[in-house]
């Protein structure tokens, strides 16, 4: 035991001076970077705001689409993350692409999402939906890229034309992937997994208790894939004017695990009217310059274009001056203690904004937008007492599903009056992930014995040690009272009997679809139906929606505008993302020592390349 605590210790020193110097020398370098771009600000008249007229508008989104942009409560360090973590709000997106839509002036839009990620399918879904909208409303759209993956190609699907380079990479994957399953490794490391979830559907834990899948597993896990996939590949044939079974057979038959050099791919696809042909980089400028013209007032031979950012920047602000007020708050990632942070929905930080939002004189309704597969127990719970105490106050909650809203996102969904939720949002998981590893075998194997004096019974207890049968009944009871007050709490929330949702519960998840049948959700809609019947039932004929955000300082808001304004991103040192992966380490040592419960849906994910 001591020696397992010394390395730990050793860990944790370790890691303390290394991020201290990191930190200290990033900071230093950022600052130094910020002080000549202020000096270059101040100097400049910032940069020229080009006339959208006759050019094409360049959709190529360099990040991830979400539904809220956050910001980690060290901002230096955030802003300095690699660009690839950028935010773009769906919102956003899709305002602008809609905006463009009506804009005559401007004579196509070409799109490249090769660099783009998604929260999820179902965000990844309505954006592909609103280019199909574009493309039907007879605007041209134009995609091209080297490489197309399976989301990337969604999107370039629903483009008037497609074109690829001719030694680039195209290819369709699908959904799902493998999960490791542990079991004998652990068997072999001498380490004991004692599982205490509750449900027969809650395999969160099962990849580190089994040597393969369970039965229950495949069978939610393909209800979900199945109808999102089906979706999927009905707007990419619908583009293309082709067949599902088109798409599938390309999936099956072509796969592109290289990032170029698939010709037979694209042969293939060309073939069969996947893509429309292919072009290099020169022979798509040249066919760009015919079809729109040269501009004259490039530094290098080119088309007329304007970036995304520079047009959405000219789109008119949404104002409103009502008093009366839509709060629309999101909680988007994995629940848990603490701020809010990219890929984390903090309790903390989500409780104030809600706090913020019911004290607000003018707030008439809550629009609480959930994007999370759950997570921490205790930050589940201060969310939900938040909204509680919103409703005491007569504001009505109403609950918008995105992606993901299973296990904890169910468990704070449970105050609102109305649930909508999107056609392929992944629901349900209503159960509680628990296990506890023990390391006695390992210990009695390198020779190391527990001995001391404790004025409990269980006083000296922790993970190395073996976990007795007295001990054994205190943790399966803990994860059944958890479990019994996630089903009450639903059940009261959906005007169900407690053995009505204990039937549909047991950590099983559900595709939105089924989950309207069964009465875990009301209906089947956007954000924006959820802000409509919002309105509705708190009776406002006028009002305007006030989307929460994290407030930054004044000088972290200058800071954020300038980067926006002049398009610079930072990247990340290598040294720092190596010092990562040595914390990754080091936090799976930790849950070794301090298991936690946990509403969590690790089955919900979908992975899409």
């Amino acid at each position: 035991m001591n020696a397992l605590r010394s390395i730990f210790a050793w860990l944790g020193r370790f890691l303390d001076k290394a991020r201290t110097i990191m930190l200290n020398l990033g900071t230093a370098i950022v600052l130094i970077f910020f002080t000549v771009l202020i000096i270059g600000a101040l100097s400049s008249s910032g940069p020229e705001v080009k006339d959208p007229s006759g050019r094409v508008l360049f959709i190529d989104p360099q990040g991830t689409v979400v539904d809220q942009e956050v910001f980690g409560s060290d901002f230096l360090s955030n802003i300095a993350a690699d660009s690839s973590s950028d935010q773009i709000q769906s919102r956003d997106l899709i305002k602008l692409i809609r905006a463009v839509a009506d804009h005559e002036a401007i004579p196509a839009v070409f799109i490249d999402f090769s660099s783009t990620g998604f929260a999820g399918p179902t965000t990844a879904i309505n954006i592909a939906k609103e280019l199909k909208a574009l493309r039907e409303s007879g605007k041209r759209v134009i995609a091209f890229s080297d490489r197309m993956t399976t989301i990337s190609y969604l999107m370039a699907s629903q483009a008037s034309e497609v074109w690829v380079h001719p030694v680039g990479s195209l290819s369709v994957r699908g959904l799902g992937g493998m999960r490791p399953y542990q079991k004998e490794l652990f068997e072999n490391l001498k380490i004991n997994f004692h599982n205490y979830s509750q449900g027969d559907f809650k395999s969160a834990v099962e990849g580190n208790t089994r040597t393969d899948m369970s039965e229950n597993d495949r069978l939610q896990r393909e209800a979900l894939l199945n109808p999102i996939w089906d979706e999927m590949k009905s707007l990419m044939a619908e583009g293309r004017g082709i067949k599902s079974k088109d798409i599938q057979a390309f999936a099956d038959e072509y796969v592109g695990f290289f990032g170029e050099a698939a010709m037979g791919n694209i042969a293939y696809a060309e073939a069969n009217n996947i893509i429309d042909g292919t072009k290099s980089f020169p022979e798509f400028r040249q066919y760009m310059i015919e079809e729109f013209g040269l501009d004259k007032g490039a530094d290098s031979e080119t088309y007329k274009t304007i970036s995304y950012n520079e047009y959405f920047k000219q789109l008119d602000k949404d104002t409103s001056d009502s008093d009366n007020q839509i709060a629309v708050i999101t909680a988007e990632g994995a629940i848990m203690e603490g701020d809010i942070a990219p890929g984390v929905a903090g309790a903390n930080g989500i409780v104030k904004q809600i706090r913020s939002a019911h004290e607000d004189e003018n707030t008439k309704a809550i629009v609480f937008r959930v994007n999370s597969p759950g997570g921490s127990i205790i930050a589940s719970e201060m969310m939900r007492d938040e909204l509680s105490a919103a409703k005491k106050k007569g504001i009505n909650v109403i609950v918008s599903m995105g992606d993901y809203a299973a296990s904890g996102g169910v468990y704070i969904s449970t105050p609102a009056d109305y649930i909508f939720a999107e056609p392929t949002t992944i629901t349900g998981s209503i159960g509680v992930a628990i296990a506890i590893p023990t390391l006695e075998n390992a210990m009695d194997y390198i020779g190391v014995n527990f001995d001391g004096v404790v004025t409990s019974k269980h006083g000296g207890w922790d993970p190395t040690q073996a976990i007795d049968d007295d001990l054994d009944k205190i943790f399966a009871k803990w994860g059944a009272d958890a479990y019994d007050r996630f089903v009450n709490f639903v059940a009261d929330s959906r005007s169900q009997s407690y053995e009505d949702i204990n039937e549909i519960a047991g950590g099983r998840v559900w595709i939105a679809t089924s989950a309207e049948e069964i009465g875990l959700v009301d209906e089947i809609g956007g954000i924006d139906d959820a802000i409509t019947y919002a309105a509705k039932i708190a009776e406002l004929e006028d009002y305007q929606i006030e989307y929460y955000e994290q407030k930054l300082s004044p000088e972290e808001q200058i800071i954020k505008e300038l980067l926006e304004n002049f398009d610079i991103s930072i990247a990340e040192p290598e040294v720092l993302s190596a010092l990562s992966g040595i914390a990754n380490l080091y936090e799976a040592l930790i849950e070794i020592q301090e298991p936690k419960a946990l509403f969590t849906c690790q089955d919900c994910m979908v992975s899409f390349d």
